[in-house]
């Protein structure tokens, strides 16, 4: 069994004994010590909580442990039910909450689940914040209400349609194009609430034509979750058999968003932030910014509008921060993961999606041919084994010294920009391993990056 206590919330498998994965026991510690930080430290006043879950199987448990303890602490809970991860985050928004508990594990596999911590503006706590949380845990320093002030809940089931009623009133949402393209779209919703989610915006934004694969939404997963090219072969291979015009795979908390061309072949992860931020910038000039190991396409195309761009720390949280402080008007991650101001600061697959239909409609191509005008470029992932006595800290100090005649950055691990591509090392902090990202023109160039970074460190630690 597994328990992952982090900044930004805690994971784990269901079942064991407490404390070796997501026992009932260790939910209501956790959400007591969140209930008692927001009520300490939260800048808003308010007494309600968002809470909203996934589709996983054991999403009904751990809601209604998590709305248990909240209550028992005192707090209003707003149980939206079966809901996104931006739902939750609008939803703590327009609640007027002190903050938000997202019960999901992302992409893990089904006997994983999660509690994704939120503040007030809907957003990810920040890693002070988070430590914070997780010390109140670790000393168990809470006090529950007593009976005559015990919280409430209250369950208000509106907020996916109001998310997408918020969705199609963004500025570059063409509905009419949209509609006019008459598109026919399949859905990979790995049978959680994407398949509530996708279809019903799918619907709103004119497309007659559905084509659902793994749209249950009863948390039986029906291949492995994470949206990447070899957990996708069957919406791949129908889209192969033609009639399609593009295909759309989310996760099952659907905040990643990955495409999937006419021909069934992928667009790439990467490439669903550059396509978006290239429609984006196309109407709204301004700054973009995703985390050091996303693909230098966008900061191409931002370049091409003449538009500036910043790499931030990998972490939604660091990008939104980043994104804040530039006042950026597009932004994410290269998994996938679409952050939109116009709309909120929060990784949003339904934005991505009506953004993508619009660029689409508008450009009169075929997604093959749209991906064909952007830089082409591939990114290679690997890993270091590391020896419980090797110091990390020293390798990647010694890496930086090493290439300290090629661009470098160290705000998260250690980044070298080469002309013709780069190598991104990052220390894990779940497994004794670096985490080694590399980009170039071609795969066998980015592996070769990698491998060069490899050597270089095997050399000095035998």
């Amino acid at each position: 069994m597994s328990l992952i206590k982090s900044i930004s919330g805690i994971r784990g498998t269901i079942g064991g004994k407490a404390g070796d994965g997501l026992s009932p026991l260790d939910i209501v510690k956790f959400t007591s010590a969140y209930a008692t930080f927001m009520r300490r430290y939260s800048p808003v006043k308010s007494n309600v909580i968002v809470v909203g879950r996934d589709a996983r199987l054991s999403g009904r448990m751990v809601l209604n442990t998590v709305v248990g303890a909240l209550t028992g602490m005192g707090f209003d809970v707003v149980n939206i039910g079966l809901a996104t991860t931006p739902t939750t985050e609008l939803a703590v928004i327009g609640e007027h909450a002190c903050g938000g508990i997202i019960i999901t594990a992302s992409h893990n596999p089904r006997q994983w689940n999660a509690l994704k911590l939120l503040n007030h503006n809907g957003e990810f706590l920040t890693d002070a914040e988070g430590k914070q949380v997780l010390a109140l845990a670790e000393a168990e320093d809470f006090d529950y209400a007593d009976v005559d002030h015990l919280g409430r809940e209250m369950k208000n089931y509106t907020w996916l349609r109001r998310h997408i009623d918020q969705v199609l009133a963004l500025d570059l949402v063409d509905v009419d194009a949209i509609r006019k393209a008459d598109f026919t779209v399949a859905v990979d919703a790995v049978n959680s609430v994407g398949g509530v989610a996708i279809p019903k915006l799918l619907e709103a934004l004119g497309v007659k034509r559905v084509v659902k694969l793994f749209c249950d939404a009863t948390g039986d997963f029906g291949h492995t979750p994470e949206p990447i090219p070899e957990n996708l072969t069957a919406i791949s291979e129908r889209m192969g058999q033609g009639g399609i015009d593009v295909g759309f795979v989310v996760d099952p908390d659907v905040d990643r968003l990955a495409i999937v061309m006419e021909n069934g072949e992928f667009f790439v992860e990467e490439y669903t932030l550059v396509a978006v931020a290239d429609y984006v910038l196309s109407h709204t000039p301004g700054s973009t910014v995703s985390n050091l190991s996303s693909s230098r396409a966008l900061r191409d195309v931002t370049l091409k509008h003449g538009c500036s761009y910043t790499a931030a720390a990998v972490g939604e949280v660091n990008v939104t921060t980043e994104m804040r402080r530039t006042g950026a008007v597009i932004g994410g991650e290269g998994n996938g993961g679409v952050i939109y101001p116009a709309s909120h600061y929060g990784r949003d697959a339904l934005v991505g999606v009506a953004l993508f239909l619009s660029l689409l409609a508008r450009s009169g191509k075929t997604v093959s041919q749209l991906k064909a005008t952007y830089p082409q470029y591939s990114i290679a992932k690997d890993k270091l084994q590391l020896d419980p006595s090797m110091d990390v800290d020293a390798i990647l100090k010694a890496v930086e010294q090493h290439y300290q005649g090629e661009r470098v950055t160290t705000i998260d691990g250690v980044k070298i920009d080469f002309e013709d591509g780069w190598v991104h090392l990052r220390r894990s902090n779940t497994e004794p391993i670096i985490r080694i990202y590399s980009e170039a023109r071609t795969m066998e160039e980015a592996r070769h990056l990698a491998d060069g970074v490899k050597n270089l460190i095997l050399k000095s630690n035998p």
